[in-house]
């Protein structure tokens, strides 16, 4: 009997650990065992979650990290809530950044190569969730000591929600200048250790002022025309022609001014601004393929009904007999006007594109050939395909 109640204990107490989450109100190491002196595995800072794996014994845990580490750490540094009266224990050796240094707010560090594969497991054969770019800061509350070992670059133990990287590929923010001259220094023959550096002052580049747009791409390209690959040319020459619109970028008033009077033509009729009447709506498309109701918890968006056609999507009030134009796909029949002198319809090239509006456009590298034009309370999103004007969506902030 005394057998069975004691496991019944052990069991409560498993559930009710499962249940509590625990946090470091302090910087610590991840020791190999319960020993300050033991050698250790690597560094948590202040805030770290971490799941505990027994019970405290002479005043240390063993726990697990958020990179699936296991190892010991002093139970007066776990706590179940964090708050502005800890007394913090800082290690000057932990290479992890507190956070609010203008690039992210909690713990982090950032991402040293080009396009960096974030995987769902710590192995190389698991699931890419996501690709990231050099100077990308990342959420890194634990940090082994291993360069070969695992790190979850989400801060979050969450399988939804962790990604794991090596512990090799992030570091202290790489410096733009100090990569120019690491570039300048290689052997023009050695094409492929060009195209890596290269690579990576232009993803630092997007990461930094767009003044250094320019000069990354006028070095990248000197080592894609040894490469020789067409697609690879045209897309650089794009980017170049980017580069030089971001650096000439205008105002938020000029921008507003550009954009204030635009309005759609829709097989031939204007609508006012982005609307128009649910009637003429119908008159002109006929009866949407479908409509659906949409949760709209921000309220942003005229009605919670849109209806969809082959040419547009819109938000509408039946009941006011309104409607407000939130996606249209463009062909001989629909356009954008902006005014007078700048239309965009389906003669417009994404080159012709870039060359005209580059100061008014906002551009990323992650999203290729989308670009977004500022408005009031929203944005005009503009996607090209194959180089030809898509579809222009107006996406609204919450």
């Amino acid at each position: 009997m005394k057998k069975y109640y004691f496991l019944a204990i052990l069991l409560c107490s498993v559930i009710l650990h499962a249940q509590e989450r625990y946090f470091l109100n302090s910087d610590t190491r991840l020791y190999t065992s319960p020993n300050t002196s033991a050698e250790f595995l690597g560094y948590f800072k202040y805030g770290a979650e971490v799941q505990l794996v027994s019970e405290s014994k002479n005043g240390w845990y063993k726990v697990k990290a958020d990179n699936l580490s296991e190892g010991y750490i002093p139970e007066k540094f776990v706590t179940t809530r964090l708050n502005a009266a800890d007394v913090k224990v800082r290690d000057n050796e932990n290479p992890l950044i507190e956070g609010n240094d203008n690039y992210y707010g909690s713990n982090h560090l950032f991402v040293l190569v080009a396009g960096l594969k974030a995987r769902a497991q710590p192995d190389k054969n698991s699931k890419i969730k996501e690709i990231l770019n050099t100077g990308d800061p990342v959420a890194i509350n634990y940090l082994p000591k291993n360069q070969e070992g695992w790190v979850n670059i989400s801060g979050n133990f969450s399988d939804e929600y962790a990604k794991f990287t090596l512990r090799k590929f992030v570091g202290k923010r790489p410096d733009f200048n100090t990569l120019l001259k690491e570039f300048d220094k290689l052997d023009v023959t050695n094409i492929q250790e060009r195209k890596t550096v290269g690579e990576r002052l232009v993803e630092l580049a997007w990461n930094s002022n767009s003044a250094t747009l320019a000069p990354a791409y006028q070095k990248y390209y000197e080592v894609v025309k040894q490469i020789n690959d067409p697609k690879l040319l045209a897309d650089t020459e794009l980017n170049m022609i980017i580069a030089k619109g971001l650096a000439k970028h205008k105002n938020p008033e000029e921008i507003l001014a550009f954009v204030k009077k635009s309005e759609f033509v829709l097989k031939g009729v204007k609508t006012k601004s982005l609307f128009l009447t649910q009637k003429d709506l119908v008159k002109i498309f006929g009866k949407p393929v479908k409509k659906a109701t949409i949760s709209d918890e921000c309220s942003v968006y005229l009605s919670d009904l849109f209806y969809y056609y082959p040419d547009l999507e819109a938000s509408v009030d039946e009941k006011q007999n309104q409607a407000e134009i939130t996606k249209v796909f463009i062909n001989e029949n629909n356009k954008l006007v902006f005014n007078a002198n700048a239309t965009l319809d389906h003669s417009v090239s994404e080159k012709a594109f870039v060359e005209k509006y580059g100061p008014y456009i906002g551009a990323s590298i992650k999203a290729p050939h989308l670009y977004s034009i500022q408005l009031e309370d929203s944005e005009f999103k503009i996607e090209f395909r194959d180089g030809k004007l898509f579809n222009i969506e107006i996406f609204f902030y919450c």
